[in-house]
């Protein structure tokens, strides 16, 4: 058997998806109010002095903490049917198409939360990896549970889901530090910024 994997956000996009769903959830005029309330941790995030899934769980409580978890979820499902096909790349996706035609299994692993990635995932039967996002009380906190699926914990949680040893061939596909370590399972396979020319 051969395995794919693809990261999402630049990979399989054209940009990056969390300002997208607060922009499609939420309102131009309240994500850039909230860019400016946000904006002192976002220079500070800039400077190395807060780490990435620190800076993470700000914005995503300040857009989205004490939401209902449907009500969030179904906008999630409605961003992916309507407004991310706008955003991905024809290459990225003549290239999973390719795969699957191939008889290979396709997985997008993503350090933005499975709920506005997951969905579209579906439609496409391929699985997605990604970040999980804390539920209270029927009730998005904002905070993330675990660890951001990002750098070294996209392997952990490849190998936690697959047992690579029993597929003879592995690609990879990636556009930022943060997928090195996916690449580098793919050896030779592993492709950096691909779907861009």
């Amino acid at each position: 058997m051969t395995i794919a994997f693809f990261d999402f956000d630049g990979t399989i996009t054209t940009r990056d998806t969390l300002w997208q769903i607060i922009r499609y959830q939420k309102g131009s005029v309240a994500m850039y109010t909230g860019i400016l309330r946000l904006l002192p941790a976002l220079l500070a995030f800039r400077l190395k002095r807060i780490p990435a899934q620190e800076m993470k769980e700000r914005v995503l409580a300040h857009y989205f903490g004490n939401m209902e978890e449907a009500a969030f979820r179904k906008g999630c499902e409605d961003f992916c049917a309507i407004a991310l096909p706008g955003m991905l790349r024809d290459k990225a996706l003549a290239t999973i198409k390719q795969h699957q035609a191939n008889g290979n299994i396709v997985v997008v692993v993503t350090a933005s939360p499975r709920y506005w990635v997951e969905p579209w995932c579906k439609t496409l039967q391929i699985q997605c990896i990604g970040s999980e996002l804390e539920v209270y009380q029927d009730r998005i906190t904002g905070k993330i549970q675990g660890a951001n699926c990002n750098g070294e914990e996209k392997v952990n949680r490849i190998r936690k889901e697959f047992r690579l040893d029993n597929y003879r061939a592995i690609y990879a596909y990636g556009d930022s530090a943060g997928d090195l370590p996916m690449l580098a399972l793919a050896g030779d396979k592993g492709t950096f910024k691909p779907f861009r020319s």
